[in-house]
């Protein structure tokens, strides 16, 4: 066996936080009556995935702090509206049970419970690797139910870096006890994932959820698959 270690991403590669985070950016839009400000709903969730894909790569790459991020991926959509005072007290309380609702969620990606079985079954020490926020990303894993499959959970907010950041990766090696020549990195970011680890010698497999050109990204992943139960075929 090649690989001893598994570094895994979490946020859509195993959770489906894009599909969950629709259901509750729905619940929260409705608990804050927001239909007052908004004609149509698409326009608020439009412009939040607008803020929030780019304030997350920002984050990512370290140029503005989670504060900032919580505040404005809210801010930035409510200003789209019609007669609403956005105060930061407002985005926070809008932030947190949006956060609240997210965690909440039980759904993975498909065949996520499966793939945890067969690596636990076949003797890999996996490590959940992860940019989301501590208190977080703990409800989401008990909402979930793949806590246990992990050794380690490996949070940037403990590393005090995120994924890219090689200092990410060496941090995660040592929390791990892990050798980078037998280590492999699983996850759907391109970038904080794959590049990431690449950069720093370790392979990497590419979950290619959002149907990524590997070329177009400039990025050589050691392995890609469509679908997690391609994993099984590999490892």
């Amino acid at each position: 066996m090649k690989y001893k270690d598994l570094f895994i991403d979490f946020d859509d590669t195993l959770y489906d936080t894009y599909g969950n985070a629709v259901i509750a950016l729905k619940e929260t839009y409705e608990v804050f009556h927001l239909e007052r400000y908004f004609d149509d709903p698409q326009v608020f969730y439009d412009a939040y995935w607008a803020a929030n894909i780019d304030l997350w790569s920002r984050y990512s790459r370290g140029e503005i702090d989670r504060p900032f991020l919580i505040v404005e991926r809210f801010r930035q959509p409510l200003s789209v509206g019609k007669g609403l005072d956005i105060t930061e007290e407002y985005c926070l309380e809008m932030s947190n049970k949006f956060l609240d609702f997210c965690s909440s969620k039980p759904g993975v990606i498909e065949g996520a419970h499966e793939l945890m079985d067969y690596l636990k079954k076949k003797g890999y020490r996996m490590h959940m690797c992860s940019n989301g926020f501590h208190e977080v990303q703990y409800k989401k894993l008990a909402s979930c139910g793949l806590r246990d499959y992990f050794d380690n959970i490996i949070l940037s907010e403990d590393a005090g870096v995120n994924k890219p950041s090689p200092l990410y990766f060496d941090y995660a090696l040592k929390v791990a006890g892990a050798s980078r020549e037998t280590t492999l990195m699983i996850g759907d970011n391109p970038s904080s994932d794959i590049q990431g680890a690449l950069n720093v010698g370790i392979d990497a497999l590419l979950f290619n959820r959002w149907n990524v050109d590997p070329n177009e990204a400039a990025i050589a992943p050691t392995y890609v698959v469509n679908t997690l139960p391609d994993i099984m075929k590999i490892l």
